[in-house]
This record gives structure tokens, sequence and C-alpha cells, in this order.
């Protein structure tokens, strides 16, 4: 019989692989998006609403799915996901209309809901005080959005986009299998609370649940979102082909996903507190930087004596460095959020992490479709970095006036009738 630290490791390993597919099944209309915008003639608008539609479902779907994992364990839930998301990935492939398209991401978008299977799944499997460590190791499936990146554009080239839904389907079906015989069930894990799903969703009144959802739709709905529409961005600012401009983006979408484990041993050493403050403020800094657009300047001389004229903008090193810096930041982000919600909501860490990751998986649906829409309006392409700057802001002063601040009113109060200390 296998013994429990075998059937940690097993578990652990096989959630994330599985995971990591997923993830690269949920985020592949940003790669196979672009020939087929072309076939089909879409905006900016129309191409982020393509990207974006597997990313509301797969948001959508974590809600449900995590209530699901609760009362009926991750292994079935996780299991039944992969295989049925299997069918319209391989019907892609003879999709010629765009509600068609539509349709079917939505399927697929499922798969993306499998996160807050997975997570509650791996948590349950791990001591309180490894807790952080396992599911930073688990979220680091989310570089399967930079395995995708590899893999798309080079059968694009090769064959044709057509193939991409054809070869993910048959991964998709392995991996099920793979997952089936590498994980365990443990029925002391499933939750004994049999309270309806109104009746949990009642922690939605707890203020800190909507803060945790503000923080992950920065961290990692800025995540997806950046990923789906960052090919595109190059193609398009630096006159890159598919292939190249989709490499150099995995210098953001890759560590961004695999810092993730390191971000949980962060985050189980120092805090979840401290670790998610430096992440957002390391983002807000390098993200203003990617913000300044392509600028000319034409100044008048003194007296008439004649006109300065100077540009200035961002060149591709300088912004793949700060992009780099972004992703770091939101990777261990990712990690130090989960934290507090295996800190605060362990009984019903299932719900809740749906919860919180359906808020982030609606800001990666949401800022595809709001690029697009920006670019469309403005004709500035480095507008999306300033509605990223916008809302990492706003996590910023939001943690500041609720959990940073009351440390130091604490610090600084003096009791009544009692001269302060020196």
């Amino acid at each position: 019989m296998a013994s429990q630290r075998f059937k940690q490791t097993s578990v652990l390993v096989a959630n994330t692989f599985a995971f990591t597919m997923c993830f690269m099944v949920w985020t592949m209309f940003g790669e196979i998006g672009v020939p087929i915008a072309e076939e089909l003639d879409l905006n900016g608008t129309q191409f982020g609403i393509l990207t974006s539609v597997p990313i509301l479902i797969g948001a959508l779907a974590r809600l449900p799915l995590g209530a699901m994992t609760d009362r009926f364990g991750g292994r079935p839930v996780f299991f039944m996901v992969l295989v049925f998301v299997v069918p319209a990935i391989w019907l892609v492939q003879f999709a010629t209309q765009y509600w068609q398209l539509l349709v079917l991401g939505g399927f697929i978008g499922l798969a993306g809901g499998t996160f807050s299977v997975g997570i509650t799944y791996t948590a349950k499997w791990f001591e309180k005080d490894r807790q952080g460590l396992a599911m930073g190791i688990f979220g680091a499936g989310n570089a399967g959005a930079a395995v995708t990146k590899f893999i798309a554009p080079t059968v694009i080239v090769l064959l044709s986009w057509q193939a991409v839904p054809n070869i993910y389907a048959a991964i998709m079906l392995i991996t099920a299998a793979l997952f089936w015989c590498f994980t365990f069930t443990d029925p002391t894990h499933r939750n004994a609370n049999k309270a309806s799903l109104r009746q949990q969703l009642k922690v939605l009144n707890d203020p800190k649940v909507w803060k945790y959802c503000q923080y992950y739709s920065v961290v990692f709905g800025g995540y997806v979102g950046v990923s789906l529409w960052l090919t595109r961005y190059y193609m398009g600012e630096y006159g890159m082909g598919i292939q190249l401009a989709a490499l150099i983006a995995t210098v953001f979408v890759l560590p961004s996903g695999v810092v993730r484990a390191f971000g949980g041993w962060l985050s189980d050493r120092f805090g979840a507190q401290t670790v998610t403050w430096a992440c957002m403020w390391a983002s807000l800094i390098a993200l203003f930087i990617m913000s300044y657009p392509e600028t000319h300047y034409r100044v008048a001389g003194a007296g008439g004596k004649g006109v300065v004229e100077f540009g200035f903008g961002i060149p591709i090193w300088l912004f793949t460095a700060a992009l780099f810096v972004v992703g770091i930041s939101w990777g261990i982000g990712k990690a130090s959020v989960f934290k507090y919600l295996s800190n605060d909501y362990h009984e019903n860490l299932g719900l809740v992490s749906g919860i919180v990751g359906l808020a982030g998986g609606l800001g990666g649906f949401l800022l595809p479709i709001m690029f697009g829409a920006l670019v469309d309006l403005t004709g500035v392409a480095t507008t999306v970095w300033m509605l990223c700057f916008g809302v990492t802001l706003v996590s910023i002063i939001w943690m500041w006036w609720t959990e940073r601040r009351v440390p130091m009113l604490t610090r600084d109060e003096t009791p009544v009738g009692k001269p302060a200390t020196p």
C-alpha cells in the first residue's frame, strides 16, 4: 500500500501536470486566434472577445467546481472536466464561422475552471505549514500558457492552425488517463458540512473575500489577459513574425508561471501580506515604464531661433525587461494571495478559492476585450499597460487602507491619560 508521503507527491505531480495541460488549452486562442483573425478579418475588439470567451467560462465555472470539490473530492471532479473538454477542442479545427468558434471556446473554457478543483485537492493533502509551497507548485501550471506559445506557433507555421486543436485534443485525452492512474482519493478530505450552496455563499458577506478578489484579479487576471495579448502586441509594435513574437512573449509567461512555487515558499516564510505588498509595488513601477507611448516633441526656440524636435519611445529591450519584472511579481503574487485563503478559509477553501478564482478569471476575460477597445478607440498601443497600471494602483491603495495602515494606527495609539513613551 502506498505511503502517505508517496500519495502526497504523486497527487501534487499529477495535479500540476494536468493543470499545465488545461492552462495550455485554455489560452490557445491567444495563438491560433492570430491567423483566425486574418482569415475572418476581425478587428481588435473581436479578437479580444474570441480570446476571452474561454477565460470567462473558465472563471464562471470555478465557483461551482470549487463547491463540488468540497462535496465530492478533487479526483472525480478534475477527471470529469478533463474528459468533457476533449470533443470541443477537437471540433475547433472544423469551425468556419466566428460564432462557432465562440461556442466551442465556451466549452473549452471549462479547462480553466480546474484551478479551483486542483488547488483545493492539493491543499487537502498537505499540512498547514506546507500548503503555501504545495499550492505554489500546483499553481506553476500557469506555465501552460508558455507551453502553448512554444507549440502552437510552430505547428501553425509548419502545418496550419487547424492542426493545433487536433494535437491538443489528443494531449488532453492522454492527460486524463495519466491523472486517473496517478492520483488518490481520501474521503476525509471532503467537507462534512452539508450546507447548501446558498448557505455557503454567505461567505461573500466577509469584506476580506472581496479584497482578495481584487488582488487576484490583478495578479492572475492580469497574467491571463496580458498572455493572450502579448503575441499580437509584439507583432504590431515591433514588426515581428508570429513565432518570434510568441517566443519573446514567454519572457513574461513562463517565469510568471514557474515562479509561483517560489512565491508559495516566500508566503510560508514571510507571510502573505508582506509578499503581496512587495509584488504590487514592483509591478506598478514596471507598468509605469511600459505605459510610456512613442512620443515626439517640438520645442520652439527663444526669440524665434529655430525649432528643436526630438522623440522618445520604449525600446524593445527595456519593454521586455519591465515585462519580465511584472511577470515575476504577478507570479509570486498569485501564490501569496492563495496563502491568505488557506490561512483564513481552510474549511471551505474550495468554495472561497472558486470565488476568488472567478474574480481572477473575470479579470482575464475583461482585459483583452478592454485592450482591444482601447486600441481601437485611441490608436495608442500602450493604453493596455496604462489600464494595468490603474488596476494595480487600486489594489495598493486598498491594501494600504485595510492592512498596512491598521498596524501603524495601533502602534501610534497612546492610552488616554497616559504620556506617550519617549
